[in-house]
């Protein structure tokens, strides 16, 4: 039973990204040497957020100060990696047959580096989750849910969904200079995160519908952002 709960948390988390992936970037190299690099500065964020975290003893077992600065980190080094991607954009359509594509459709690097941020991070949130899932027991006998397993790995789905859109509505809200757009995805980021520490009280229903709400917000927004229409939300929309 151990083990049936670990696939089924684990395809819960990561099966649409593993789709993502194999349907809109393994076909590239390019795109996937972008999903690492981004994923790369998402380490690095995560180790300067370490390194924070131990100089400021006074602080280091308020999670909220973690919780916040990890956010503000994560965000710079956003940043960090649209700057760097922007600036070898032109070098890196000489790499690549989808010279194009890359071109004319300035999303797509805003698309690829915001999974690779999403896969990394709930990489890291899921794997010891998953780890203990498999046994010798399981949650929910004398303390703790049975709901554990399955929330987290519906808030990491919702993690690695939000990092994607966050990624494609940041990168323009950088091209257009738009500070207001830029703070929202911050501030947006800072509240679902903050959201998370509800689960310490065992209460995932408070935190999984409005996480999930601000998700399927956020993917409007960024499937509007990155040129689709409303009206023809049926019609297919995949990076090609």
């Amino acid at each position: 039973m151990t083990v049936v709960e670990f696939l089924g948390c684990m395809f819960l988390a990561f099966g649409p990204p593993f789709f993502m992936f194999i349907l809109t970037i393994a076909h590239d190299p390019v795109r996937i040497i972008i999903l690492i690099a981004a994923a790369f500065f998402w380490l690095l964020s995560l180790l300067i957020s370490s390194f924070w975290w131990f100089i400021v003893y006074p602080l280091r077992n308020d999670l909220v100060f973690g919780v916040i600065f990890s956010v503000i980190f994560q965000e710079f080094f956003r940043g960090v990696i649209y700057s760097i991607l922007r600036r070898a954009q032109i070098g890196l359509t000489k790499l690549t047959d989808d010279t194009t594509t890359l071109i004319e459709n300035k999303h797509i690097l805003a698309y690829v580096s915001g999974l690779g941020f999403g896969i990394i991070s709930g990489a890291f949130s899921l794997i010891n989750v998953l780890a203990d899932s498999v046994g010798p027991g399981t949650m929910g006998l004398k303390s703790g849910t049975e709901m554990f397993f399955i929330s987290s790995s519906t808030i990491t789905l919702c993690f690695i969904l939000l990092h994607t859109f966050w990624g494609v509505i940041f990168f323009d809200a950088m091209d257009k200079k738009n500070t207001l757009v830029i703070t929202a995805v911050v501030v947006s980021h800072l509240l679902v995160s903050c959201l998370t520490l509800l689960n310490r009280y065992q209460v995932y229903y408070y935190t999984i519908v409005p996480i999930a709400i601000i998700c399927a917000l956020t993917g409007l927004f960024a499937f509007k952002t990155a040129g689709g229409s409303y009206k023809g939300f049926k019609s297919s929309f995949v990076y090609r």
